[in-house]
């Protein structure tokens, strides 16, 4: 594969759905359904942690989070585990940012050559909240949902700006020689959702199809879902008015996104750089709207843990749906191969493949992984997913298990079946967990550094008293903090 340049496009909070070319019928996608077109999409692409601190760090050092200990958004990567950016920067390669890393602070070396107004955590702090997981205390979470609707927001004006941003840099390294790899980070979808008034027309509320499980009496009952609903304050359902609402502005915000996308890549092509510029989307975790009573990403279903994954330019197939599974450590071997950097000895020991390869193979099985240890649980969760089936166990409560085949909605939880053929699935997923970690294990470790984070911070009262926001500022934006709530 002869080096190219790359265009790393990554959004935040994208359910892997909601795409006109992964088949969703009423999602208006155009530009990313043409860059699909012309290139390969993953129908099998996963999150390796439903949340933003944790993926963002397993998506540049290629590993797992268990293995880096950026457990939750309050322990952000901190540039000391070394990223793709840093073996490309160590050979001379210009690797620059754009947008949303959420990472510790841009006065780290976190493997960028230029950083172009990043959004890092706040305060170099971020939300060590989340590393209080003993129950006692709990976030309302609804007023987001009551909201949603038409409107401006500030990440909207953000990623207006990281657009141009990309404008403006393609146009100074058009001429450039030597392959570059630019990581272009929008942060919509995420909430708030309010989406712009002529997007969030296009969509009305009677084609909205209904979430899976959204009903209240649908709802899955395990014990860490309904922690997690209790959590947020999502255990008093939501009427169907306000779920096809809250639809509707996302949909609208993700064509909104879609147009900032089409833009970047109308200059590409404007610039005669497509022909020599590989090009990848993906997003870092997905959004229930709604679906088993849940809002927002936290959990290993596949409206929160499954992402879009699109790849194009040249060597890459064109028109192709790959049913390999990959998930994002797989980026970093990805990004290598894409300029031509040689990997070292530390990232050929990584757990992730090439996705070129793999897109142009024939589909395989393979078993990919992802993990929880953040916000809304007690205890720690873990997914492992294969062509056919996905396992999750949780720690010190039932493990699920699901046949995507034949229930692509994941509600006919295996695992409660008694026959032979159920339970010796659970024990030969169990023991390939088991293989790659212990789980208890690294549950108890997870909370042993959330604890000393919170130590070092002053303690438990200091914590709780700075409070909570819902969203990270965009930069230039006070972050407005909430009162934590306990639970008596």
């Amino acid at each position: 594969m002869e080096p190219t340049n790359l265009l790393f496009i990554i959004s935040d909070q994208h359910q892997a759905s909601a795409l006109g070319c992964a088949g969703h019928r009423i999602v208006q996608t155009p530009n990313l359904d043409r860059l699909a077109a012309g290139g390969t999409r993953f129908r099998n692409a996963y999150t390796n942690c439903a949340i933003c601190v944790p993926a963002r760090a397993s998506l540049a050092t290629g590993r797992y989070v268990h293995q880096i200990g950026n457990w939750d958004n309050g322990l952000p990567y901190d540039g000391s585990v070394p990223s793709w950016g840093h073996r490309l920067k160590e050979k001379g390669f210009r690797v620059d940012s754009i947008g949303k890393l959420h990472f510790r602070s841009a006065e780290d070396d976190n493997g960028f050559t230029r950083e172009i107004e990043p959004l890092h955590v706040v305060e170099g702090i971020g939300d060590p909240a989340s590393g209080i997981r003993d129950g006692s205390l709990r976030r309302d979470s609804r007023v987001g949902i009551d909201e949603a609707g038409p409107g401006g927001s500030t990440y909207q004006q953000y990623d207006n700006r990281n657009r141009d941003n990309a404008i403006r840099w393609l146009h100074e390294r058009a001429d450039d020689e030597k392959p570059w790899a630019l990581f272009l980070s929008f942060v919509t979808p995420h909430p708030p959702f309010l989406a712009p008034s002529e997007t969030y027309e296009l969509y009305r509320h009677e084609d909205i199809p209904l979430p899976p499980q959204w009903e209240e009496e649908t709802w899955s009952q395990h014990p860490a879902y309904d922690y997690m609903r209790r959590f947020f304050g999502y255990d008093r359902p939501f009427d169907e008015a306000t779920i096809r609402r809250l639809h509707t502005a996302y949909y609208g915000i993700c064509t909104f996104l879609d147009d900032q996308i089409g833009q970047v890549l109308a200059v590409l092509d404007a610039l005669n750089l497509r022909g020599k510029t590989r090009v990848i989307y993906t997003s870092d975790h997905g959004e229930h709207l709604g679906a088993r009573g849940i809002f927002g990403k936290f959990s290993m279903y596949e409206e929160a843990s499954a992402i879009p994954f699109i790849m194009s330019g040249p060597d890459v197939p064109a028109g192709k749906v790959v049913d390999t599974p990959i998930s994002l450590v797989d980026c970093f071997p990805t990004v290598l191969a894409a300029v031509g950097c040689p990997a070292d000895e530390n990232s050929e020991a990584l757990p992730g493949e090439s996705l070129w390869d793999i897109a142009a193979g024939t589909d395989r099985d393979r078993t990919v992984f992802a993990e929880y240890h953040a916000i809304a649980t007690k205890n720690a969760y873990y997914m492992l997913r294969d062509r056919r089936y996905k396992y999750i166990y949780h720690v010190e409560t039932p493990a699920q298990l699901f046949d995507l085949n034949a229930d692509p909605d994941e509600v006919n939880d295996l695992a409660a079946n008694p026959d032979a053929v159920s339970q010796n699935l659970l024990a030969d997923y169990e023991a390939k967990l088991r293989a790659i970690l212990d789980p208890e294990a690294v549950d108890r470790r997870a909370k042993r550094d959330q604890q000393r984070r919170i130590a070092s911070l002053g303690g438990r009262e200091a914590v709780v008293k700075r409070g909570a926001f819902i969203n990270s500022p965009a930069p230039g934006e006070a972050p407005r903090f909430r009162k934590l709530q306990s639970i008596k």
